[in-house]
């Protein structure tokens, strides 16, 4: 809450350094000054996992917090997105004109994602603040939610209030030993169940017919991760549901195309290899057990799924090819440079901390590693080695 995460803006539009409870002040302000109250304020999904699991490796990617709020009418939907949009103005850095700045102009500098959901089983919206490092910052503002979660491993919500009651009223500075009581919820149902799945990478879902996408691709992230459903778990029947609800909101290539590199791209922040095994995971889900379409629409979708998977390994033999040229046009340099202009242009990349050497039972001595050369400098008028050197000139 107190970590400045950057909100990078478009074009020339500078990056904002905002703080999350800050931002949540701010925010909290201009809604009451609106005449809307908040019920509470939750982190929510992957950063509440991060959080109440034991264990150091687990991931999460966008920082979602929610507002509990009351939304009577759809014109209080425009009254949340014009209090977020001016709440970025006090992010501004200083000598930026803010009175140049229009909330449509925010809109398309800073705003990643939004969507606005107003029937009778939902009342909510999304304002998604733009990270390109992948870890945007998510504003959801809801009155009532039909699904809250798509897994077990992602139901935690973590109440904020008093959290940020201490850091309005507390002049002392949180320490170990001095920090106000935060209090979890699972609305998975069962929080115990609920945590044993997050600590033992468990994948547990109820009924994923009800999940916007059916939660496939949330689905083969776990299980590139190293996530295993459980065992009393009729996996191929979910994955037959999460399938089938997939298509049925994605229906058409290119919205499968769209869903599918922005996924990537939000997800699978430097894990080329990571994204490959991905996309193969979901092509095998895909193959094995989607029945609710035609045959030549389920073959198109695992030729966009193989292209993806393509363009990946493209991508990587790439880098491999330039880091190589670098390394090449590096040494071809250094055979021009004097031996002290070499020890200057050098830094060091990796460091091998041993064993230098190794011996098995019977070697009459160590072997060791890498050939290792010695040489011995004296000052000497010429050189044993060469014609001409730099010690000779």
């Amino acid at each position: 809450m107190e970590t400045a995460i950057p909100v990078h803006g478009r074009g020339n539009f500078p990056t904002l350094e905002i703080k999350l409870k800050e931002l949540v002040q701010v925010v909290r302000k201009k809604l009451q000054k609106d005449g809307i109250d908040l019920r509470d304020v939750r982190l929510n999904g992957g950063a509440a996992s991060y959080i109440l699991g034991s264990e150091n490796d687990q991931a999460y990617n966008d920082l979602d917090l929610i507002f509990g709020l009351k939304l009577t009418t759809q014109n209080d939907l425009q009254k949340v997105k014009d209090s977020v949009l001016n709440s970025l103005l006090d992010f501004l850095p200083k000598g930026v004109n803010k009175e140049r700045m229009s909330p449509s102009n925010l809109n398309e500098a800073y705003v990643h994602k939004m969507v606005k959901i107003y029937n009778d089983t939902d009342r909510w919206s999304l304002i998604s603040l733009a990270n390109i490092r992948g870890r945007n910052v998510e504003l959801k503002f809801a009155d009532t939610m039909k699904r809250q979660f798509e897994f077990s491993v992602d139901s935690f919500q973590i109440i904020l209030d008093s959290l940020l009651t201490f850091y309005e009223i507390s002049r002392a500075p949180m320490t170990e030993h001095f920090y106000p009581t935060v209090v979890a919820e699972s609305v998975y149902g069962n929080f115990d169940v609920a945590l044993y799945h997050l600590n033992n990478k468990l994948i547990a879902t109820r009924n994923p017919e009800e999940i916007r996408g059916g939660g496939l691709l949330k689905y083969c992230n776990l299980l590139v991760r190293g996530y295993a459903p459980t065992e009393d778990a009729d996996i191929r029947l979910l994955e037959k549901y999460m399938c089938s609800r997939f298509f049925i909101d994605f229906s058409d290539i290119m919205e499968q195309k769209v869903k599918l590199e922005n996924y990537l791209a939000d997800h699978f922040v430097d894990e080329d290899q990571l994204k490959h095994d991905y996309l193969m995971t979901l092509w095998s889900v895909v193959n094995e057990s989607t029945i609710c379409l035609m045959g030549h629409e389920r073959r198109q979708t695992l030729e966009l799924i193989q292209q993806l998977a393509q363009q990946v390994l493209a991508i990587q033999e790439q880098k491999v090819y330039n880091k190589q040229m670098k390394m090449y046009l590096f040494d071809h340099k250094q055979s021009f440079l004097t031996f002290d202009q070499q020890k200057s242009n050098l830094i060091i990349d990796q460091v091998y901390y041993g064993p230098f050497a190794y011996s098995y039972p019977g070697m009459e001595r160590p072997q060791h590693y890498y050939t290792v050369y010695t040489y011995d400098y004296t000052n000497q008028s010429t050189c044993p080695y060469c014609d001409v050197c730099s010690q000779c000139v």
